[in-house]
Parts: C-alpha cells; sequence; structure tokens
C-alpha cells in the first residue's frame, strides 16, 4: 500500500511512475527532468512531507517534468546520482546530472536551491564512498600508500 501524498502524485497530478529501465524514455532532451526517490516513508517520514510539496513547487517553476521513481528502482537510481540521503530531487537537464536536494526543505530553501539548479551547466554525479584526495608522505613511511 503506497502512502496517500505518494499516491496523489499518480493518481491526481498525474506524474508517471518510472522503474529504471523508463528511466532513459522519460529523460528528454533539451528540458528539464525532476526525479523524486522518496524512499520508505515508514522509515523516512519526511518523503510524505516532500510529496505534498512537490506539485507546488512544479507549478512555481513551470517547465520541469517531474516523475515518481518505483520503489522497487529507487535504490539503482539513488546509487547512479550518488545521492547520500532520503527523500531526494535529482535535477537532470536531458539525461545530463545537474544537481541533487536531499531532505526535506523550507520554501524558499527549495525555490533557491531548484532555482540554482536550473541555472547550472550539467556535471558528473558525484560518486559514493570515500573520498579520493592526495596526502603528503611523511619520513615515518617515506614510499606513501597504505598506513
Amino acid at each position: 500500500m503506497t502512502a496517500p501524498p505518494i499516491a496523489a502524485l499518480i493518481e491526481i497530478h498525474r506524474l508517471p511512475l518510472l522503474q529504471a529501465d523508463d528511466l532513459d524514455f522519460f529523460l528528454r532532451p533539451g528540458r528539464h527532468n525532476l526525479l523524486f526517490l522518496a524512499g520508505d516513508p515508514v522509515q523516512v517520514p519526511e518523503a510524505l512531507d516532500v510529496a505534498v510539496v512537490l506539485p507546488e513547487l512544479l507549478r512555481a517553476l513551470p517547465g520541469l517534468h517531474a516523475a515518481l521513481v518505483a520503489p522497487e528502482a529507487e535504490r539503482e537510481v539513488h546509487a547512479r546520482f550518488g545521492c547520500q540521503r532520503w527523500p531526494a530531487l535529482v535535477l537532470l537537464r536531458g539525461d545530463a546530472y545537474v544537481g541533487s536536494i536531499e531532505r526535506m526543505r523550507d520554501w524558499d530553501d527549495y525555490l533557491r536551491e531548484l532555482a540554482a539548479l536550473l541555472a547550472a551547466a550539467p556535471s558528473r554525479a558525484p560518486g559514493v564512498g570515500i573520498p579520493v584526495t592526495a596526502e603528503e608522505t611523511s619520513g615515518a613511511h617515506p614510499g606513501g600508500g597504505c598506513r
């Protein structure tokens, strides 16, 4: 059973429900595509808040084409775009990653962050894991490497 605010995105607001294989079809070139990755609303109740706010964001920022990622595809899509937290809104220009907004935000913060993303150039999706940085070698380990 899908939570009512999330079900309303499909039934009332007519957002498509995407499986991972549907992404290429949905992500049309030349437009801003917004993916909603809700996560489990029992574990992350903020997902319900984002589901209620999302239609208002779409009205405030015309030109966004939004879709809900199906629960069974969320983990794959979440990892593909380097998301760290649930819920997440991922903005793409065509199929190119622009950025994401994770967790619930205040209305003004959503508007400011989405406006910045809409103006931003596409970039590489962030990786998930341990960042790699260069480190100066010390006298105790002259060859560098693992310590």
